[in-house]
């Protein structure tokens, strides 16, 4: 190699950024190594895989290099396929075949099949296994074993196990993406199958099982392939954390995270942001208040999305001071998500001015806001009331950033309206929408009727569901109740019987109660284990002092079936959110802050007995519905009696 050479490489590794390699490119084509075939390979690997935003540098130093060779070729194929833009990978590989100079090689298929499952496009997949069969390449062991990940990730169980079946020598590697192709393409009883068969098994191939069962919600099979496993890595406890976190097994997500520490294992990144998402979930937050404790103390803290999953989980359970101080307080600069997940937890309590004080900021900070920021912000307004605001911002998403709005934002602008009464207004703006309206956005609108009581609207609206989704038993609980609180029995019954005739179910109210660190769980009406008769017995304690002391009476309106009021009376007062309250007062050290978690929206008359024991009892609650939180002090609710 060339001194000259050797000097345009080391200048060519210090490049960090596009700007630095537009500045030395001028002295490399005066010192003439551009035209050297090796360092041209160089300068392209550079740009395509180590320096950012440097691959249509790249392609333009390919197109302009005399006689590019596979090396080029397959690199710039490479740096594609691992970007954002997966498609110009196959620009580039069919520019290469066009030219006629280089033949394709195993790595050029490779990478090209990578690109194409990266993109999901099964069509251009097949495409490329035909042009590797002309050239004699598909049964390549590098080449197969992308082939296999290809079809997983589109789905195609059948044709990955094709493919693999006729390897000749299948390494661990392509028996471990098989596994993973099956649990793609949700061939569950396959994967097990063939994980079976292996006669050797790495980490991976152990992983890959976890994962897939997880995934899959088989979380038993999980467990015991976690307990056979003969050693477990960081990646064993991230899976099961995370995994039964995003089942909605907190309580074993957070057993799984003490096993971990009694273990003696460090915690990583991915293992402490599942927990602290179940902590989030689930509304743990003392649980979640030791965990902040932890990341401090091990030396966590300047990871930004551990402090994110600290923002979210103190927002979500209910503590916004303290999430506003961990975003305050972090140490590295604040991404997007750090930026979004404030926005939202100010946005959950309805601050809806301290959320768009806190947007202009992000904004001022030089970071530019993406659809989910505005998501959060039109949220804000929504859960303020701020309609002109609202307005505002959603016309400013896309005349400022440029941001098409999707459905997502278009249903926050219809619960804007709708949460503010305008009903009529939210039915023009979804008949005007330039994208066909789902499902969803129908719905925000019926659960608009249902609590403004519009029986008219709430027809029209079911009948445009019922084009769209007509079997979806939470529309017709939200058409039944508005029957039922307008005393229109004879609707409400044959909304019951159609639903029994069709067999579908209510979705089961629930509530959830951190007492000591532990999590307990409620549902509504009469139980016979321990906790739940103690609820009840403390209940009926509360409910008697409410009305001694406060003058409480139940309001039957919202018990929605046709029966006497002595019965509607104790349907109310076994609401899965009254027993929550009632078990927490019991266990929890007097005036100590109660935090309930529930799956539903919240009742009227549930509503009424926290604010009145709040005041009678001198304790917070907060309640996080489904809609939003409500912190229930003195006598008073933060939703300002509007959810």
């Amino acid at each position: 190699m060339s001194i000259a050479i050797h000097h345009c490489l080391s200048l060519l590794t210090s490049c960090k950024n596009l700007r630095a390699l537009t500045q030395i490119h001028p002295f490399l084509v005066k010192s003439g190594v551009d035209t050297d075939s090796y360092f041209t390979g160089k300068l392209i690997l550079q740009c395509a895989i180590s320096i950012p935003d440097a691959l249509p540098y790249a392609r333009r130093l390919l197109l302009c290099f005399p006689d590019p060779d596979a090396f080029m070729f397959n690199t710039l194929v490479r740096g594609y396929s691992e970007s954002d833009e997966p498609h110009n990978s196959v620009a580039v590989f069919v520019e290469m075949i066009r030219k006629g100079l280089v033949f394709p090689d195993s790595f050029s298929f490779a990478f090209v099949v990578k690109a194409a499952a990266n993109f999901r496009s099964l069509r251009t997949g097949i495409q490329m296994h035909c042009q590797a069969l002309k050239h004699g390449l598909d049964s390549h062991l590098f080449v197969a074993t992308t082939l296999i990940g290809l079809y997983g990730e589109c789905g195609c169980v059948e044709f990955a196990r094709k493919v693999f079946d006729e390897m000749r020598q299948p390494n661990l590697v392509a028996w471990n993406a098989v596994v993973t192709a099956c649990f793609r393409g949700n061939d569950v009883a396959g994967a097990r199958e063939i994980f079976d068969k292996m006669m050797v098994r790495n980490h991976t191939s152990w992983n890959v099982m976890l994962a897939g069962y997880t995934k899959a919600g088989e979380l038993e099979s999980a467990k015991r392939v976690f307990s056979e496993m003969p050693l477990r890595d960081d990646v064993s406890w991230s899976t099961m954390i995370v995994g039964f976190a995003h089942n909605g097994s907190f309580t074993e997500a957070f057993s799984y995270f003490r096993e971990l520490r009694r273990a003696e294992m460090r915690p990583n990144e991915v293992s402490l942001t599942g927990v602290l998402s179940a902590c989030s979930q689930s509304g743990a937050f003392e649980f979640g208040k030791t965990l902040h404790g932890f990341v401090e103390k091990a030396g966590y803290s300047w990871i930004v999305s551990v402090n994110n999953a600290l923002i979210d989980m103190y927002s979500r359970c209910g503590n916004v001071p303290m999430a506003r101080l961990v975003f305050e307080g972090m140490p590295e600069k604040r991404s997007i998500v750090s930026w979004t997940s404030m926005i939202a937890g100010l946005a959950m309590y309805g601050h809806g001015e301290e959320a768009i004080k806190l947007f202009n900021e992000m904004t001022e900070s030089g970071v530019t806001p993406d659809g989910i920021s505005f998501i959060s912000l039109l949220y804000a307004c929504s859960h303020a009331g701020l309609i002109k605001e609202g307005e505002e911002y959603f016309s400013k998403m896309k005349s400022d950033y440029h941001i098409e709005p999707a459905i997502e934002h278009y249903g926050c602008m219809v619960d804007l309206y709708g949460r503010s009464g305008k009903l009529q207004k939210a039915y023009n703006f979804i008949c005007q929408m330039p994208v066909p309206p789902s499902a969803i956005v129908w719905r925000t609108l019926l659960g608009a009727c249902s609590s403004h009581g519009n029986i008219e609207l709430a027809e029209q609206v079911k009948k445009r569901l019922n084009e769209l989704d007509p079997n979806n038993p939470g529309d017709l609980v939200l058409l039944s109740n508005v029957y039922a609180t307008a005393g229109k029995w004879k609707d409400v019954a044959s909304i019951r019987k159609s639903m029994i005739v069709q067999r579908i179910k209510k979705i089961t109210g629930w509530s959830l109660v951190e007492i000591d660190k532990t999590m307990y769980k409620f549902t509504a009406g009469e139980k016979k284990k321990g906790t739940d008769i103690e609820a009840h017995v403390k209940l009926k304690e509360i409910i008697l002092r409410l009305r001694d002391e406060a003058g409480y009476a139940p309001e039957i309106a919202s018990a929605l079936y046709d029966v006497e009021e002595e019965e509607k009376e104790d349907q109310v007062s076994k609401h899965s959110e009254k027993l929550a309250l009632a078990f927490a007062i019991a266990k929890l050290p007097k005036g100590a802050n109660i935090r309930i978690v529930k799956n539903l929206r919240i009742c009227r008359d549930c509503h009424v007995v926290m604010k009145l024991t709040s005041s009678v009892y001198g304790v917070e609650i907060v309640v996080r519905d489904r809609n939003r939180f409500h912190l229930f002090k003195n006598g008073s609710c933060s939703c300002r009696d509007c959810w």
